[in-house]
């Protein structure tokens, strides 16, 4: 039997207009589409009829990947979705993991289509906050115990990276984020800025900045990005059309160098 062309796809944020053409010819394309079910009612409507849908629950990323390994090794042309950027804590990693186990790396065609990543969904809307180093962590400990997340969080903060947090707060995990943001204040200004991100480029979006000080954990949920600025970050106050808004810019050194104003 001919095995079927395996896709693991990035959604992007979660606007229809950020989907990438690539992604979306391979959703056309596709006989079966297995998914988170949050991240499948993302899609725009209609590109789902047709086609056999299985839809995953939280917390079953194996299950799910492995229906779609099976699903492509028995013929059928099989799209893996991960919202944002299938490499970036997504489901690439996973679904390579479960060819290479099962001996169909070779036999089965894959390829992994990129989507903007949830990180520069939040960076765009929060202005340029990310455009000199920076280091992006998950705080999520299902999978990474608690104290090398917390480790590296130090060292991101000591070598004056900006720092992206994803999965920052959980019901399950209340205190984690303040022990981060704790590490982060030990090597940070009081009024080093810190931009949140909440349902970024989907319904309901929210986008705030604070100075890392006094910041309240209890703000933030799995929903959330935070963005913690390098000592070097700056807070400018804008007025366009619409509403003024604060937004966050790291500067990239052009200024030391060149004449820009």
């Amino acid at each position: 039997m001919t095995p079927g062309r395996l896709f693991v796809v990035g959604l992007g944020p979660g606007d229809p207009r950020l989907l990438a053409p690539q992604a979306l010819a391979a959703l056309t394309a596709a006989q079966v589409v297995v998914g988170y079910a949050t991240y499948l009612d993302l899609l725009p409507p209609g590109l789902l009829d047709g086609k056999e849908v299985v839809r995953g629950r939280m917390m079953g990323e194996v299950e799910r990947c492995t229906q779609a390994v099976e699903a492509a090794a028995s013929g059928r042309d099989t799209v893996v979705v991960s919202s944002g950027d299938a490499g970036v804590y997504g489901m690439a990693g996973l679904v390579l993991e479960i060819l290479e186990a099962r001996g169909l790396l070779d036999s089965v065609p894959w390829e992994v289509v990129p989507g903007i990543p949830a990180l520069c969904a939040a960076a765009a809307l929060l202005g340029a906050p990310l455009m000199h180093d920076f280091a992006v962590i998950s705080l999520s400990d299902l999978l990474t115990p608690r104290e090398l997340i917390l480790r590296r969080v130090e060292a991101a903060a000591a070598a004056d990276f900006v720092i992206v947090l994803y999965n920052p707060r959980s019901k399950r995990r209340r205190d984690i984020l303040s022990e981060a943001l704790a590490a982060v204040a030990r090597h940070r200004a009081p009024q080093t800025p810190l931009g949140l991100v909440r349902n970024a480029w989907r319904e309901g979006q929210e986008t705030a900045v604070f100075a890392l000080a006094g910041f309240d954990p209890a703000r933030v949920d799995m929903l959330s990005i935070l963005v913690i600025g390098n000592e070097t970050t700056r807070v400018i106050a804008t007025a366009q059309p619409g509403g003024g808004r604060q937004i966050m810019l790291t500067p990239r050194g052009y200024g030391k160098k060149y004449e820009i104003g």
